[in-house]
C-alpha cells in the first residue's frame, strides 16, 4: 500500500512538472535569451540605446541572456532589411526610431518599418549643435553668421544621411537663408566617429543627440550652441532653435521593432519584456542619466504613429530636395 501510495505521489508530482515545463517552454525562449540588433556601429546613440536595454533586462532579471549585436550603415537600413530576414524569430528586437524614419525617406530602400513587427515606442531624444570649445563660435549668432558667410566650406558631422541630425541641419538651413542642398553635411555611421570627427576639427561642428555629446560639453571639449527640442530642457544650457525664433523642432524618439512572421502570442511577449524594462527603477534611473524623454507607447497607437511619422519626414525630405 505504502508503495502504491508512493508511486500515485511520484506520478503527480512528474505530471505537475511536466505541465509546468511545458507551460514554461512556451515562452522560455525569448525569456532565456534575447538578442538586440543596434542598426548602427558602436559608440552611437543607438548602440547606448541598446546596451542600456542590456542591461536593464539582466539587472532586473526580466530575462536570463540579453546581447547586443551591431549592423551599421545606411541610416539603419541595413540593419532592417537583416531584421526582415530574420522572419519568424520571436526572440529578437531591432532597435529603431526616426533616424530610421528619415532613412528610408531619403534612401528608399526595398524594406520599409511597414515590413516588421512593432514592438514599442521607448523614449525621445533631441539633436544639439555643437562646436569645438576653441571654436570662435561662441552663441547661436555667431554660429548662424559663420555659416551664412560660407555655406559650402561651413563643415557638419552628424549620424546618417536622413538622420534627425541631417534633417535638423537642413531645415535651419532653409530657415536663415541656405539653400539646404548646400549643406555641407559628413555622414558617420556611428555616433562614436562623428564625434571624433567634431573633437579633431575634422568639421567646423556637429549635430548629434544630447546625450552622446553630453559627457564631452560638461568636460569643457565641446560647446553646445543650440538644441531642437520643442521647448527648453532642463539642466541644458542652451536655446532651443524655436526659443531663438527659427520653426525648426525634432525630436528622435527610440523603441524596438521585432522581425515579421512572428504569432499574436510572440508579440505580446515582446511588448511584456519591454514594458518590464520600462517600468524598473534601473531604465527610469537612466531615462534621468541620459536625458531621455519617457514617452512609452505600444500597440495600434504605436504601429498608427510609426505611418504618420513616415509620412511626415518624407514630406520634409521632399520640401528639401534630400
Amino acid at each position: 500500500m505504502r508503495n502504491l501510495i508512493f508511486g500515485v505521489v511520484v506520478a503527480l508530482v512528474a505530471g505537475f512538472a511536466f505541465a509546468n515545463a511545458i507551460s514554461t517552454a512556451s515562452n522560455s525562449t525569448v525569456r532565456s535569451k534575447i538578442t538586440i540588433m543596434a542598426p548602427a556601429a558602436p559608440g552611437g546613440g543607438w548602440d547606448g540605446f541598446a546596451r542600456t536595454a542590456q542591461q536593464t533586462l539582466r539587472g532586473d532579471s526580466i530575462v536570463a541572456n540579453a546581447q547586443v549585436v551591431n549592423v551599421p550603415g545606411a541610416s539603419g537600413t541595413i540593419g532592417l532589411s537583416q531584421c526582415v530576414q530574420m522572419e519568424g524569430h520571436a526572440d529578437y528586437l531591432m532597435v529603431t526610431g526616426g533616424v530610421m524614419i528619415g532613412g528610408i525617406a531619403v534612401s528608399k530602400p526595398n524594406e520599409t518599418l511597414a515590413d516588421v513587427t512593432p514592438i514599442a515606442r521607448i523614449a525621445d531624444d533631441y539633436a544639439a549643435i555643437v562646436v569645438p570649445a576653441d571654436s570662435e563660435i561662441q552663441d547661436l549668432d555667431d554660429f548662424i553668421e559663420a555659416w551664412k558667410a560660407e555655406p559650402t566650406g561651413f563643415s557638419f558631422a552628424g549620424g546618417s544621411l536622413g538622420s534627425i541630425e541631417h534633417l535638423v541641419t537642413a531645415m535651419l538651413a532653409g530657415e536663415v537663408g541656405i539653400n539646404p542642398s548646400d549643406v555641407n553635411y559628413i555622414a558617420y555611421s556611428g555616433g562614436g566617429d562623428a564625434l571624433s570627427a567634431m573633437l579633431s576639427h575634422t568639421t567646423t561642428a556637429g549635430a548629434s543627440g544630447y546625450n552622446e555629446v553630453a559627457a564631452q560639453v560638461e568636460a569643457g571639449e565641446l560647446r553646445l550652441i543650440a538644441i531642437s527640442a520643442p521647448e527648453p530642457v532642463e539642466g541644458v544650457d542652451a536655446p532651443t532653435l524655436v526659443e531663438a525664433g527659427y520653426n525648426v523642432e525634432m525630436t528622435n524618439w527610440r523603441g524596438f521593432v521585432a522581425p515579421p512572421g512572428i504569432t499574436d502570442a510572440e508579440q505580446q511577449e515582446l511588448v511584456d519584456i519591454v514594458t518590464e524594462m520600462r517600468d524598473s527603477p534601473e531604465w527610469q534611473e537612466a531615462l534621468v542619466r541620459n536625458s531621455w524623454t519617457d514617452t512609452f507607447l505600444t500597440g495600434p497607437e504605436f504601429e498608427e504613429f510609426i505611418d504618420q511619422q513616415q509620412q511626415e519626414v518624407n514630406a520634409i525630405v521632399e520640401e528639401l530636395g534630400l
